[in-house]
């Protein structure tokens, strides 16, 4: 008598047929400061403060990890927008350095601070559509909580 052996299963991405998530419209819905998944439910309880759940379409925003992230991010494009801004003005016109002293720093610090939260809120789309650090549907059991 041979022994019946059972058919191997091989699991793949398309066996299990997951949610589609769009990458750019998770994070436009994040840089709006919008639940990523629903668009509808907000984002933040304060300024930097995320809520634990959309009200809406009740996503855990619990696993998300950008706390630190964007503030390095902010600075990084506030600083690729004001860099080029000020070597055309420095080249092109050559004004008083008073002058550029008062138009460039609470420029750059009002940028800074306008950008912080819709910068964490793409951030946390992007998490949220690549499925990383607990966002995905059937996390790992060996993963401890946030």
């Amino acid at each position: 008598m041979e022994g019946v052996t059972p058919e191997t299963v091989v699991w793949t991405r398309d066996t299990t047929n997951p949610e589609k998530r769009d990458v750019w419209t998770a994070m436009m819905r994040g840089f709006c400061s919008r639940c990523p998944r629903c668009g509808k439910g907000r984002l933040f309880r304060k300024f930097l403060k995320c809520d634990g759940h959309c009200p809406v379409c009740d996503l855990d925003f619990s696993p998300h990890r950008a706390d630190d992230l964007p503030a390095y991010l902010v600075i990084v494009i506030v600083g690729h927008i004001v860099v080029p801004t000020v070597l055309w003005i420095e080249t092109d016109y050559s004004p008083p350095v008073w002058l550029q002293l008062a138009i460039y720093l609470p420029l750059t610090l009002f940028a800074s601070l306008a950008l912080l939260q819709p910068v964490k809120g793409a951030v946390i789309g992007l998490q949220w559509a690549l499925r990383m650090h607990g966002f995905d549907e059937n996390p790992p059991s060996d993963i401890p909580p946030v």
